[in-house]
């Protein structure tokens, strides 16, 4: 549980930088601040993925809450416009928790009402519900007014006063229906209220506060098409189901059946320890739907699934929380998508043809299968589902495929052209390529030579005598290669990339994959030397920094507009993912022994405080460069989440 109290709450500069996220299983979810501010075009409480994981809209932005007592009137939200938070209902939150869902707790006087905000697992359904739990003597008459607040717009953008709306409610007994515009899905509120009256008023000029520092259009017009009013005098409770679907349910066997859920994922944990129950619960959120198949959304809250994120989470998110099934799926789901060779870096948000502009995603995918085998030990699913497409891969990748990705003469594998980011440092602003790394950058030789040995066991396993000997003649090429090549003496560690006779020397967390992947390509005399300088120049609490402060193009601040950010983006920042890979290479270089067990623990710990601040729970995408280490980016990350996971697991570290 995490909770905030009253100090917290009624403070809303340090209650805004708490955000909490519900997610249904299908891309979609409910998502705002602890006390009900937006200050994100993406904070709503039903955000509905209508093509799943994609197609993501937001249809029911919030509600706005009054309570009367007495015929007094107090007004329970509160939300941003220009120069001003109004109104100021954060006065009234005397607690926050997580537990397992968002519960807000009012006090307004004499009265406590508490609400909770869940979504329906598979469904693009959101349950908010509220409690009277006290109401003081000459308290005589107690009512509860709800407001619904529509935005009906894909959740990348934001909705303005227009005529086109359509007005009009479709009233039916316990239940409201509005269609505001032509092709969108219908929204249907299932309640319990004593009153309902059509509105039809335009809420004006919203404005979220994180969309204005990121330099994106931040002011937002909502309609509220009806108004609930709930008597709260004889019965205690009220609710409200807001739905893609026409749907019954009771509010309260729902909620347990979400508790349930969530205490079963959490009950599989191998140890009772704090962070890594944490991150049992955080790791669901981003297992979602794609057709009758599983994938991985890769953060929160603007990302769709990702090829390569989807892959380097897998084992984390679903091989350390004991769901095999769910990583032979989501493996099943990409082997779909080879084209050429090659997965697909990324599926786009509206559902169409999938972009393949990676050369590690593809390679990820044979450590994925090492692992789904090293739990699992089922050669069968692999020899008879997944063997021919790493045969068809590798084939590609050998003769060439897109971006001039092919074996080069030397057996190491060259990739890239202009105008093209292809690593998994990809950050593009306009025609501009942060960091190109065209050539031979330093793990994808390390993927490489991994995947390499995975198929050379493969083939050895199922008999195919020649593919075992044809492998492994691959993989001892590849690395005399990479040694003789990448070893930069002066500085006792690897080159980032290599491309013909240059030699980029820059000090980056790649060259940590030649150690911690399992099939290391670095020779073992030279591990140690390479953990001690991203340890020195890398390392920070929050993970391993992307290039090293002492390096003239470090950027150790993300902030400002789309292109400033992006410039940071791999210049410098903090990517807590990494923590994952370096923790394993620090072990191969010093042994898997207590001193090793005690400082990897040290290293972990860090992320407890974490899990109270910005996206609650979670773990964020990147942090500063320079300390304090601010967490920026999206407030929940599958990746940073998986790794960390991982190696708590995996080196039972709990």
């Amino acid at each position: 549980m995490i909770e905030f109290k009253q100090d917290i709450c009624s403070n809303p500069e340090e209650a805004r930088q708490r955000e909490w996220i519900e997610t249904n299983g299908l891309g979609g979810f409910a998502s705002s601040t602890i006390i009900g501010l937006n200050t994100r075009r993406y904070h709503a409480l039903l955000t509905a993925a209508v093509k799943p994981p994609v197609v993501r809209l937001v249809l029911l932005s919030k509600l706005e809450e009054t309570v009367v007592i007495n015929g007094e009137r107090y007004d329970l939200s509160a939300n941003q416009y220009s120069g001003a938070v109004h109104p100021l209902g954060y006065q009234f939150l005397k607690n926050f928790r997580l537990d397992p869902f968002p519960i807000f707790t009012y006090e307004v006087a004499g009265i406590e009402i508490e609400k909770s905000v869940f979504m329906i697992y598979g469904e693009n359904t959101t349950v908010i519900s509220y409690k009277r739990r006290k109401k003081k003597k000459g308290v005589n008459d107690c009512r509860l007014e709800v407001r619904p607040l529509i935005a009906f717009r894909d959740f990348h953008s934001t909705t303005h006063e227009n005529d086109a709306i359509n007005k009009h409610v479709e009233v039916e007994d316990g239940s409201i229906i509005v269609r505001p515009y032509d092709g969108l899905p219908e929204l249907h509120f299932v309640h319990d209220a004593d009153e309902s009256a059509a509105s039809g008023y335009w809420y004006r000029n919203f404005e979220y506060q994180i969309e204005r520092e990121r330099g994106l259009d931040f002011i937002e017009d909502l309609f509220n098409p009806f108004v609930l009013t709930f008597d709260l005098n004889e019965k205690t409770g009220a609710s409200i189901i807001a739905s893609t679907e026409q749907r019954t349910g009771n509010p309260v066997k729902l909620s347990k059946a979400e508790i349930d859920r969530r205490k079963a994922l959490v009950s599989t944990a191998p140890a009772k320890d704090d962070l890594l129950r944490a991150l049992f619960a955080a790791a669901d959120q981003f297992i979602v739907s794609r057709g009758d198949q599983k994938t991985v959304i890769a953060g929160y809250h603007w990302f769709a699934d990702w090829g390569r994120d989807t892959l380097i989470a897998l084992p984390g998110l679903t091989l350390a929380t004991k769901r095999p099934e769910i990583a032979k799926s989501i493996l099943l789901m990409l082997s779909a998508h080879v084209d050429r060779g090659m997965l697909p870096n990324r599926f786009p948000d509206s559902g169409e043809q999938p972009e393949y502009n990676t050369v590690d995603a593809t390679l990820w995918y044979f450590e994925a299968v090492r692992a789904l085998l090293e739990r699992t030990n089922d050669y069968e699913f692999v020899r008879s589902k997944l063997y021919s497409v790493l045969i068809e891969i590798i084939n590609w990748h050998e003769r060439g495929t897109r971006y001039r990705i092919r074996v080069d003469s030397d057996g190491l594998l060259f990739a890239g052209e202009p105008g093209v980011q292809l690593t998994w440092m990809d950050s593009k602003v306009g025609d501009w390529v942060v960091t190109p790394r065209t050539g031979k950058p330093v793990e994808i030789q390390a993927l490489w030579y991994n995947a390499l040995r995975v198929m050379e066991n493969l083939a050895n396993r199922f008999g195919d005598n020649l593919n075992a000997e044809r492998f492994s003649k691959m993989a001892v090429r590849a690395k005399d290669s990479f040694n003789l090549q990448f070893w930069n003496e002066e500085i006792g560690c690897l080159y980032d990339v290599v491309d013909g006779e240059l030699r980029d020397g820059a000090i980056r967390p790649n060259q940590i994959f030649a150690i911690s992947l399992h099939h290391s390509i670095l020779n073992p005399g030279k591990i140690a030397r390479v953990v001690e300088v991203v340890e020195d120049e890398l390392l920070t609490p929050a993970g391993l920094r992307t290039l090293s402060p002492n390096d003239p193009q470090y950027i150790g601040l993300y902030h400002g507009e789309a292109r400033v950010r992006d410039g940071a983006y791999h210049q410098g920042s903090v990517w807590p993912w990494l923590m994952g890979p370096f923790i394993a290479a620090y072990f191969k270089a010093n042994g898997n022994n207590k001193a090793s067990r005690k400082q990897a623990k040290k290293w972990l710990a860090g992320f407890n405080d974490h899990l109270s601040i910005d996206g609650l729970g979670q773990i964020s995408e990147i942090f500063e460069g320079n300390a304090p280490h601010h967490s920026r980016g999206c407030i929940a990350q599958a990746w940073s989440v998986a790794e960390l996971l991982r190696v708590m697991v995996e080196f039972e570290l709990g």
